[in-house]
């Protein structure tokens, strides 16, 4: 039987891109001549800003607040705002994101159902950010209080879909990455990098339901489930295809 299931936090179980969207918007709110623009548009210029800079950073091109920079700098640019001080103008955006932060509704649910179907099953959590960050995120949300361990690339110096990654959230729940699933939002990083670490399985949460045929073959072709909600991955995990002889 499965006996861990890792997870991504960042719109796996935490809703990063609802208190992304929130928080840039009320930040720009705050500042004058900041509202000529489309809230929406503006969200989600703001949310394809951290995607460059975040994955410049994980590629060590930035350091962490190099790329928080490089965010708010570029982000200023259309408004004709040359800011003297990206640092404070981050900070009061990551304000108004720390008062959005919340779980994905199906998250909670999941993780309880999940405990219920596969007595004994531990969890962990494996992200591609800084430790403290992600910490506080769980803390806030009270996560902490249902996952066993934290994994985070940036006090481990590798970032999935590095191997070593996955296979420290098992060395550390104590499991044989046999006995372990991946589930994460990103196909290749996360569902893909599960497997070819040698982990039980990965599983690909496509929320938007926006997969590619391209991704939908190469997701069949690694062995990969999809699902849209995590309302799917107990039935999916307790299906008697997926069960091995103790």
């Amino acid at each position: 039987m499965i006996r861990a299931v890792l997870f991504d936090l960042d719109d796996t179980l935490f809703d990063h891109r609802g208190a992304v969207a929130a928080g840039i918007t009320l930040h720009r709110r705050t500042l004058s001549g900041w509202q000529r623009f489309d809230d929406a548009a503006e969200a989600r210029r703001w949310y394809e800003l951290e995607e460059r800079h975040y994955h410049r950073y994980l590629a060590g091109e930035l350091d962490y607040q190099g790329q928080r920079r490089a965010r708010a700098l570029d982000f200023a640019e259309p408004y004709g705002e040359t800011l003297e001080d990206p640092d404070a103008w981050f900070d009061g955006f990551r304000a108004h994101y720390e008062a959005a932060w919340t779980l994905l509704p199906d998250a909670l649910t999941c993780l309880d159902a999940l405990k219920t179907a596969l007595p004994g099953v531990r969890f962990a959590v494996i992200t591609n950010s800084v430790l403290d960050a992600q910490l506080l995120k769980m803390r806030r949300t009270a996560l902490d209080e249902r996952i066993d361990t934290l994994v985070a690339s940036g006090e481990l110096g590798v970032v999935k879909p590095d191997p070593a990654i996955f296979l420290e959230g098992c060395r550390r729940i104590g499991v044989s990455p046999a006995d372990a699933v991946y589930v994460g939002d990103r196909l290749r990083t996360d569902a893909i990098g599960a497997v070819d670490a040698g982990l039980g399985g990965g599983i690909w949460l496509d929320r938007d339901n926006g997969a590619t045929d391209e991704q939908l073959a190469a997701a069949e072709a690694s062995g990969v489930p999809v699902i849209r909600t995590l309302d799917e991955l107990t039935p999916l995990l307790t299906d008697a295809a997926l069960r091995r002889p103790a």
